[in-house]
């Protein structure tokens, strides 16, 4: 019995032919992981910085393509950039574009309001910078203004156009993207003589 033990080849024992399939089987699925980890998919990249309420059109991204598995389905493809679609936050040049990043523009809860800042806004601030705004009212007497209070706590700024005249005359406008629900008590401020003044969010002393 020992003889015929000793004399059996190795490829007639089922052992062998198990311990042969789990190392093929695992060979096929480390390739298999491997080639999955080097599929790409086409995503779009923003070209630029888009602020809420902004449209997402073509002019405004670029498609990328690039590995990110299944987070894939996270991010706006050129299939899913379809008309009418608004940035609901902002969006950095560069960024790839997160679904819940756009929205149907009816679904919009912003919008833009352009004031002139009495005070000087620093060379940082510029699209896409948050920033609050500032609100001194009118004295009653009509000289000078009162405490100024934040008005805005949070706002997105559009776009930045500085006054390149004389220093001591110098003013910025700004366009920020604010919540519909506070355009009221802007408008208010700006019809009532109020000084406005925008602060980059942090600054604050």
């Amino acid at each position: 019995m020992s003889t015929a033990r000793a004399g059996r080849r190795p490829w007639t024992d089922l052992r062998f032919f198990i311990g042969l399939l789990l190392i093929v089987a695992s060979v096929a699925g480390v390739w298999l992981i491997a080639g999955a980890a080097k599929q790409t998919s086409p995503v779009l990249q923003a070209v630029r910085t888009i602020v809420p309420g902004e449209p997402l059109t073509s002019a405004d991204v670029r498609v990328v393509d690039v590995v990110l598995g299944s987070a894939g389905a996270g991010y706006l493809t050129p299939a899913t950039l379809g008309p009418g679609l608004i940035a609901t936050r902002t969006i950095a040049e560069g960024e790839l574009v997160a679904s819940a990043a756009a929205a149907d523009a009816d679904e919009g809860r912003t919008t833009s309001v352009v004031v002139r800042s009495t005070v000087p806004v620093p060379a940082a601030v510029a699209a896409g910078s948050v920033v609050e705004l500032w609100d001194a009212e009118p004295l009653s007497e009509g000289k000078g203004f009162a405490e100024p209070r934040v008005l805005l706590s949070e706002a997105t700024v559009a776009s930045v156009d500085r006054d390149d005249g004389p220093l001591s005359a110098r003013t910025t406008t700004l366009e920020l993207v604010v919540s519909r629900a506070e355009v009221g008590e802007v408008l208010a401020a700006m019809t009532g003589g109020s000084s406005l003044s925008v602060v980059p969010v942090g600054a604050r002393s």
